[in-house]
């Protein structure tokens, strides 16, 4: 790992909102849309679905007219100490316009917990959702992940986990792809600003959540991006971590998002026609086409 130790030049790197001071027009906007969301799905939104009795173990599960569809799994960002699923559900409508299930999922939040506890929590929201998929009307063998930025690396966590050592009823590929944006594959350089004063992680700590020391479970295809605007950390991230695992055998694909900051560039993930769109729909789909 090498990054500027500068402890200023890291804050102005790693701080989101500092750099997008239009940040709270931004999460109100997402809300709205998430509001309008669930009650225009009606009946083929279930919310609140408890995956374990843990805090926030909940997630919004958005279905399609169809049952057996592929599921995508969202899961948001806010560096692990910020946001809610409830802020999310605007990325479901058009995936499920396309015949795909979408699981927007919650949970803890520091310093109430550790990272390693998200981690483990969202593992538990997996295999949920892997054990109740026939009951709930999607297809379990066709689990497929996105995250931005702190969700970004929750998704690459999911990839490295080995899950049959985890439960023995799962599946190796439970995880059948992941699409991460603007996401935190090192953890150390957040160490000395602001944003660890609730994280409150130490060296040894940080290295064990960090994707960028771990390795592939499986050859599940990857999709990174970044936003244009975002800052030189954001970019170097990414590039170093896609890189490292496709030395490792990891499809590695790329989408640029010109012009977007940390921000809207997850939002990208809801506008149809979108390359990230469209990448995330090939990926449940296989093919990319709409399901009969």
């Amino acid at each position: 790992m090498t990054i500027g130790t500068d402890p200023a030049w890291r804050e102005a790197q790693y701080n989101a909102r500092a750099a997008v001071p239009e940040h709270p027009a931004i999460f109100a906007r997402w809300a709205e849309r998430s509001a309008a969301a669930r009650a225009e799905a009606g009946r083929r939104v279930r919310p609140d679905l408890a995956y374990g009795d843990g805090p926030n173990e909940t997630l919004d599960l958005f279905l399609p007219d169809r049952t057996g569809a592929p599921l995508h799994v969202f899961l948001h960002g806010g560096y692990w100490q910020a946001l809610d699923k409830k802020d999310f559900g605007f990325v479901a409508p058009p995936l499920v316009a396309e015949g795909i299930a979408v699981a927007v999922v919650n949970y803890a939040l520091c310093p109430a917990v550790r990272v390693g506890d998200i981690v483990n929590q969202v593992r538990r929201a997996l295999a949920w959702l892997w054990r109740e998929g026939e009951g709930l009307g999607f297809d379990r063998d066709r689990i497929h992940l996105s995250g931005h930025s702190a969700g970004g690396q929750l998704v690459a966590m999911m990839m490295a986990t080995d899950w049959p050592r985890r439960a023995p009823d799962l599946p190796a590929d439970l995880v059948k792809s992941g699409l991460s944006i603007s996401g935190v594959f090192e953890l150390e350089p957040l160490i000395g600003t602001s944003i660890n004063a609730k994280l409150g992680l130490d060296a040894e700590e940080a290295r064990a959540v960090s994707p960028m020391g771990l390795t592939p479970a499986t050859g599940a295809p990857l999709v990174l991006a970044v936003g244009g605007e975002e800052s030189a950390e954001f970019h170097r991230q990414s590039a170093a971590f896609g890189a490292h695992w496709s030395a490792l055998g990891t499809p590695v694909r790329w989408v640029p998002l010109p012009g977007r900051n940390h921000m809207t560039a997850c939002e990208a993930l809801a506008e149809a026609g979108h390359p990230l769109f469209r990448a995330a729909v090939e990926l449940a789909l296989g093919t990319g086409a709409r399901p009969s």
